[in-house]
């Protein structure tokens, strides 16, 4: 507690000279008096209530005028308080949903694995705007920008293949990426491309997708997932589902000319953990911008002093009043 106008605290010597000249006009007996001949009979007397609540409005006098000088000097308390403004980041997450997603090098499979590892890396970055780009042989947006981390969740649940015409579309998923980024006014612009093969399909080449996130200040991650050599793939046959270990193809050089021409960078996941620590490390390297202003909140203490001296010149009223034989 502080007072803003410590000065005026030079005031309680008002009360407190008014409290010694009460005191000493007791001890000088200045009040009416008379002789008698015989004090026994008042002197026990002089132990009772009514003597001595005659002093107790000059008491309750003083404490409201002390209280009163401690009011108008203002009181006040302080606390620091810290205000954080984040500045967000705008990500779209371009998933491959081709068939050959459905490999099980990953587990359960890749599409599943990739799906499960993005929700987490949503859910770790609440300041950012975040949407959801899929493609195979086309693309589509499958959610637009956004903070409301409930809605990207479900609908990154309802990722799956099939939707849409089988094929790698590499290009087409990048441009409709960069897109959903053109009105964005987010000083960071982020694509994370997520995919296992090779272009094969699309109006859009890969390397002119690359060019217009370049024109745009949106920079790409690229991920090529995948084990090296081979991997288990679910085949449909007239006997049912086979599993068959079908070989790994994706194009790697590709992904690395698309992260460099646009500053991102490359990985390369051949296993769920791999991934979950290729979007950890991406998570670390798109720092969410923070500015911290630190500012005091002041309270006023006046109110609860001005109280105490009302209270204490309220009684000192009821005390004069409806007591007898108080001065």
């Amino acid at each position: 507690m502080f007072f803003e106008y410590p000065r005026l605290l030079w005031l309680l010597a008002v009360p407190a000279a008014l409290l010694a000249l009460y005191v000493y006009r007791q001890i000088k007996g200045r009040d009416p008096h008379m002789r008698v001949s015989v004090s026994a009979p008042w002197l026990r007397r002089s132990g009772g209530l009514l003597q001595v609540l005659r002093h107790l409005p000059a008491i309750l006098r003083t404490i409201a005028l002390c209280m009163i000088v401690i009011a108008i000097a203002r009181p006040r308390s302080s606390t620091e308080v810290e205000k954080v403004d984040s500045e967000g980041i705008d990500i779209v997450l371009a998933m491959d949903v081709s068939t050959s997603m459905l490999a099980r090098d990953f587990n359960p499979d890749r599409i599943s694995a990739a799906k499960d590892i993005a929700i987490e890396f949503i859910s770790q970055r609440p300041s950012d705007r975040m949407g959801i780009v899929v493609f195979a042989g086309e693309s589509y947006t499958q959610c637009p920008l956004t903070t409301d981390r409930a809605t990207l969740i479900n609908l990154m649940k309802e990722v799956q293949t099939d939707l849409i015409e089988d094929g790698t579309a590499i290009g087409n998923g990048l441009s409709t990426a960069v897109a959903r980024m053109m009105d964005s006014d987010a000083t960071s612009r982020v694509v994370i491309l997520l995919t296992d093969g090779v272009n094969n399909s699309g109006e859009v080449a890969p390397e002119t997708a690359a060019e217009i996130a370049k024109t745009y200040g949106v920079r790409v991650y690229t991920i090529g997932v995948g084990a090296n050599g081979e991997a288990p793939y679910p085949v449909m046959t007239p006997w049912g589902v086979e599993v068959r270990n079908v070989p790994v193809n994706i194009d790697e050089d590709l992904l690395r000319n698309i992260a460099e021409t646009t500053g991102g960078q490359y990985f390369r996941a051949t296993d769920n953990t791999k991934l979950s620590e290729i979007y950890s490390q991406i998570n670390k390297m798109e720092k969410v911008r923070t500015t911290i202003d630190s500012f005091p909140v002041y309270k006023e203490l006046f109110g609860r002093y001005a109280i105490v001296a009302l209270v204490c010149l309220l009684l000192e009223l009821i005390l004069r009043l409806f007591v007898r034989r108080l001065p």
